[in-house]
């Protein structure tokens, strides 16, 4: 496994010293590079979390993965670039049921960097495209959104701005309204260390379980530099972000066949299957518990 390739693979080509701007920046050239996808569920596979099969997958086949895969690799990454790295559990709130999952649910990473903690997550889909800082609770504003961290005892909720997607307040349950922006929670965590076997059981949950969205729905997304291109199911969605000040959001969906996807994943994510996809869009079964 070669640090550099994995950098060539991601298109960074700047400076590798663990300072802040590296940080930053190979943070977002993985997330313009890597796209999240569970097209490995869909195609008669089975996802794994070592580290030797995540290289292959990701930096040698060209692919990406879900969080236990890219986040995985990710973290294995910044260590090797000297970065001081903790892995860390959180619970992803589902848009589709409105629940938190369970615990190991999503897959983490906190970088801890001249006494100053970061939270970096390449393995979300919509998410921030730059780490963000675990030692404010104030908004924190990106090109493709706001986000901020809100700490509830010893429990925190990385939330995004509603009006920043493009949305409004109306028909976003659980959000919160403070000082004219409305709040979504996308997942909580804490920051308990983590190992990655912890992470193995909630693996195989997501590829088996109708409570899964992983397992619900065929799906591949990256993010663009002005927007976002997503494949779900028998749809391809993409958004633009203005450009400008006081810009709207743009939102395109367009409607596919089986027969179309496998072009439609080479062209827009350079994704090439070794087996067929079944493409699959079903309803998602909420989880007995809510956590």
């Amino acid at each position: 496994m070669e640090v550099q390739r994995y950098l060539n693979r991601i298109g960074y080509s700047g400076s590798a010293l663990p300072t802040l701007e590296t940080l930053q920046q190979v943070h977002r050239c993985h997330m313009l590079n890597v796209p999240f996808e569970n097209l490995t569920t869909h195609s008669g596979g089975k996802t794994q979390l070592d580290i030797p099969w995540l290289y292959d997958k990701i930096v040698v086949q060209r692919r990406g993965g879900v969080c236990y895969e890219i986040n995985g690799l990710f973290s294995w990454l910044l260590a090797q670039l000297g970065y001081q790295t903790t892995i860390l559990a959180a619970q992803v709130r589902s848009r589709f049921t409105n629940a938190y999952g369970p615990p190991f649910d999503h897959f983490i990473t906190m970088v801890t960097l001249d006494g100053h903690r970061w939270l970096c997550d390449v393995g979300f889909g919509a998410c921030f495209e730059m780490p963000l800082s675990l030692e404010t609770q104030a908004p924190q504003k990106q090109a493709h959104g706001v986000f901020r961290l809100k700490r509830r005892g010893d429990m925190i909720f990385m939330e995004t701005s509603v009006e920043a997607q493009g949305e409004t307040p109306e028909g976003f349950k659980d959000a919160t309204t403070e000082d004219g922006i409305t709040w979504e929670g996308r997942y909580k965590f804490t920051l308990q260390p983590r190992q990655r076997e912890e992470y193995r059981e909630m693996c195989v949950y997501h590829q088996t379980s109708p409570c899964s969205l992983f397992f619900c729905k065929s799906l591949c997304t990256l993010l663009l530099p002005h927007g976002r291109i997503t494949y779900i199911g028998f749809k391809l969605l993409v958004t633009t972000y203005p450009t400008e000040e006081g810009g709207s959001v743009v939102k395109t969906t367009q409607e596919l066949t089986a027969e179309e996807i496998p072009a439609i994943l080479k062209e827009k994510f350079g994704i090439e299957l070794s087996s067929p996809l079944i493409p699959k869009d079903e309803d998602i079964m909420p989880p007995p518990v809510r956590y």
